[in-house]
């Protein structure tokens, strides 16, 4: 499993063409030959990219889902809508779809934020209204709630 680390702040051109970082590059490098996935984030108005190995773990378990079920049709259609597969050319360059650019409100300064095994691409400004969204004691009780249960086996 993959687990990438850093957040990049870059541009993109008028073909929507962005130059991965080479530091996020060099991360990236046992999957660039996959390729990737690139999305519309549920909770978010940014995109998230997916090596094509965590995309196939993420199908794997949408697969088991009962489609005679509504909410579960209704579910895939909007958790895949929009979906491209994508590829880092020879140049280093990602390019991202006109269609994801509209829904992620990219202008032209950008952020690539490692999300574990994802990387959210972010308008700069909508990026930094998220991150400053609320207040540190905020972020504090999120932290104990989602990570301060007894059952975690996590750091301290």
């Amino acid at each position: 499993m993959v687990n990438l680390i850093g957040t990049y702040e870059c541009k993109v051109d008028a073909k929507g063409r962005l130059m991965v970082p080479s530091a996020l590059k060099k991360q990236l490098s046992p999957m660039l030959q996959d390729g990737f996935v690139i999305k519309r984030s549920v909770f978010q108005p940014c995109l998230e990219l997916y090596p094509m190995e965590q995309w196939n773990l993420m199908m794997t378990k949408i697969n088991k889902l009962n489609r005679f079920k509504k909410q579960n049709n209704d579910f895939i259609r909007r958790f895949t809508a929009g979906v491209k597969t994508v590829e880092v050319d020879s140049n280093g360059r990602l390019l991202i779809p006109k269609d994801l650019i509209g829904f992620a409100g990219i202008e032209k300064e950008i952020v690539l934020s490692s999300a574990i095994a994802i990387v959210e691409i972010w308008d700069k400004d909508k990026y930094e209204t998220a991150i400053g969204g609320s207040s540190d004691e905020d972020f504090a009780s999120l932290a104990e709630e989602v990570m301060g249960n007894d059952d975690f086996d996590g750091i301290s």
